[in-house]
């Protein structure tokens, strides 16, 4: 029976190969020796075939598959099988390619969509319900509840939405078809590695790689971890002597809190510093917003040249504390800025946004602070 999203994707499907009929006049664009997403000879076939099809005797996958026979010892038989049941996705190319016309920044509007009290109250009951376990891993990785907490809820409301995509079919999608863009070949390399890491963490765990779910990227469970991250950073944290991050809340925790350590936080430090709101030190801050995520500056260098806080803290100590200008545009009103310390670049591996990294912060300290609220009423 075809459903809605089969309906959808031939669509999609129909209309990129007529696309590439009118642009190129026989159906194939190349960069260099890879092909585009969206014109390849495949197209030419059937529109299921577009769908469920592409893959099979594709030879970059023949390639792929031999790199993996020769590196991994998998099975050839066995991965042919298996990209034979890959679909090419084009709702995830979709979202893939560049917006024609790029939105303003817009913090605030970024902002509301994690800052709301329905978010913040399941941050609550989720805290509460996970309270040993999140001590637990404050007390192993230093990551302190509330960051934990923030990133969760940033990336799956707690593990409500933590995506319907199959996992597959993205990834092989968008390694093998990523969408024309600046940055194709290194974005395309990037889902290469998780598709390895993919195979390699499915094979591995006993999981069928067909059943798996996850956003359209790829990323999969309660804290949204791509393949290769799972590999590297996710750990049994309930100690059944697997790893579950879809419906294990501790392996999840457990995992934010290994990955954040592993990327250099800083227990027991700030994530980020109040700027204060006189005219020269946001006139500094304007000036010195570079959008770089690495902490380059010292406290004492912009405190010298006359940028104030709006925090308590002995400045002589703190001095040669490296810090970065966060900038925070919402159109139609003025930017606002903050400093960001080591910890809040650990957050940005995440995902590399200032927008994303403040709104974790920030969720975590709301929920914390209505916790607080409730413990003390």
């Amino acid at each position: 029976m075809m459903t809605a999203t089969h309906i959808l994707a031939i669509s999609a499907a129909r209309r990129i190969f007529l696309s590439c009929l009118f642009l190129s006049g026989v159906g194939i664009l190349a960069v260099g020796s890879t092909l585009v997403a969206g014109c390849t000879p495949a197209q030419q076939n059937s529109e299921k075939e577009n769908v469920s099809k592409r893959y099979q005797n594709n030879p970059a996958v023949e390639t792929f598959i031999s790199d993996l026979v020769i590196r991994h010892h998998f099975e050839p038989s066995v991965l042919r099988a298996l990209f034979t049941q890959a679909k090419y996705s084009a709702a995830v190319v979709k979202l893939e390619q560049p917006s024609l016309a790029a939105s303003p920044r817009d913090w605030r509007t970024y902002q509301s969509r994690f800052l709301n009290a329905e978010r913040i109250n399941a941050g609550v009951q989720f805290w509460r319900t996970h309270q040993a376990i999140l001590q637990r891993a404050q007390q192993e990785f230093g990551v302190p509840p509330e960051i934990i907490v923030g990133i969760i809820g940033v990336e799956t409301f707690y593990g409500r939405n933590m995506g319907r995509h199959p996992v597959l079919d993205v990834l092989t999608t968008l390694t093998f078809d990523y969408p024309t863009k600046p940055n194709q070949l290194q974005r395309a390399a990037l889902f290469r590695k998780n598709l390895e890491a993919f195979l390699l963490w499915t094979r591995a765990a006993g999981l069928d790689p067909t059943r798996i779910l996850g956003s359209y990227n790829g990323a999969v469970g309660i804290a949204q971890f791509m393949p290769s991250s799972v590999i590297q950073y996710a750990i049994d944290y309930d100690g059944d002597q697997k790893v579950d991050l879809s419906t294990s809340v501790a392996d999840a925790i457990g995992s934010v809190a290994n990955y954040l350590r592993q990327h250099g936080w800083e227990a027991g430090r700030p994530v980020i510093w109040e700027i204060a709101s006189d005219s020269g030190s946001l006139g500094l801050a304007q000036a010195g917003a570079d959008g770089k995520i690495e902490p380059r500056r010292t406290l004492g260098e912009l405190h010298k040249a006359g940028l104030l806080l709006n925090e308590t803290l002995n400045l002589e100590a703190e001095s040669n504390t490296l810090v970065n200008i966060i900038d925070l545009p919402t159109p139609k009103q003025p930017t606002e800025y903050k400093l960001g310390l080591r910890n809040f670049a650990v957050i940005t591996h995440y995902n590399r946004s200032f927008f994303y990294a403040l709104s974790v912060y920030q969720l975590g300290q709301q929920v914390k602070q209505r916790l607080q609220m409730s413990a003390g009423s």
